[in-house]
C-alpha cells in the first residue's frame, strides 16, 4: 500500500489552500467526479456507476493517507458494488420479473434497514478499535456501515438511499472537518443537498411510474 500511495504521490501536491489546509489534486479531481456521479444517479443514469468506481479509487487513496480505514475500505467495497449496481440498473428486475424501477422500501425492509445498521455499526467499530491504529473507531464506522446499506438501496432503486445519504453526509461532514479535509467536507455538504433534491426526483418519478 506504501509504494501505491508513493506511486500516487504526484496526485497529492496541493492544488491550492483552504483555511491553511491544502487541497491536493487527487481530492480535487474525486470531488468533481463525485458530484458529477450524483447528478447521475438523480436522473437514474447508469453512467453514475462507472463514474462512482473511479471516484472511489481515489478516495480510497485519501482516505488511508488520512488513517481513516473504515472509509477508505468502504471505497473498495463501493467499487465492487458499483459494478453489481451498474448491472442492476442495466439488466437487473424486480420481483414480478420487470425491469427495475424506482420505488420505495416495504415497512417491513424499512425495520430490516434499521435492525442492520444496529447490528453492523457496533460490529465495524470493534474491528477498526481493535485491528487498525485509527483515532476515530466508532466515529469512523458509523458513515461505513450506514453506506453499505446506502449502496444496495441505490442498486436496487429504492427511494430510501437517499434518507441513508443524508444521514452519512451530515455525520462524515464532521469526521471530514476533525480530519482537516475541507474539500471533502464541501464536497458531502454539496451531496447533503444533493440528497434532499434526489429524494424529491426519485419521488416524483416514482409517482409517475405509479401512474403509468
Amino acid at each position: 500500500m506504501n509504494a501505491l500511495l508513493q506511486w500516487m504521490q504526484p496526485l497529492f501536491t496541493p492544488a491550492f489552500t483552504v483555511w491553511r489546509a491544502p487541497i491536493t489534486w487527487l481530492e480535487l479531481v474525486a470531488f468533481v467526479l463525485a458530484v458529477a456521479m450524483v447528478l447521475f444517479n438523480m436522473r437514474v443514469n447508469p453512467l453514475a456507476w462507472p463514474l462512482a468506481i473511479v471516484s472511489s479509487l481515489l478516495y480510497f487513496a485519501l482516505f488511508w493517507n488520512s488513517l481513516l480505514y473504515g472509509e477508505a475500505g468502504l471505497q473498495i467495497l463501493f467499487v465492487l458494488v458499483a459494478l453489481w449496481g451498474w448491472r442492476q440498473w442495466l439488466r437487473g428486475t424486480g420481483s414480478g420479473g420487470g425491469a427495475l424501477r424506482v420505488r420505495w422500501l416495504s415497512a417491513r425492509g424499512r425495520w430490516m434497514l434499521l435492525a442492520t445498521l444496529a447490528l453492523a455499526w457496533p460490529a465495524m467499530g470493534l474491528f477498526l478499535r481493535h485491528y487498525t491504529n485509527t483515532d476515530v473507531p466508532w466515529w469512523d464506522a458509523f458513515p461505513t456501515s450506514a453506506s453499505i446499506i446506502g449502496q444496495w438501496l441505490l442498486g436496487r432503486k429504492y427511494i430510501e438511499n437517499w434518507a441513508v445519504w443524508l444521514v452519512v453526509n451530515v455525520v462524515s461532514m464532521g469526521l471530514f472537518a476533525y480530519k482537516g479535509l475541507w474539500l471533502t467536507l464541501l464536497l458531502y455538504f454539496v451531496f447533503t443537498v444533493m440528497s434532499v433534491w434526489g429524494w424529491r426526483a426519485w419521488a416524483r418519478i416514482q409517482q409517475c411510474n405509479a401512474v403509468s
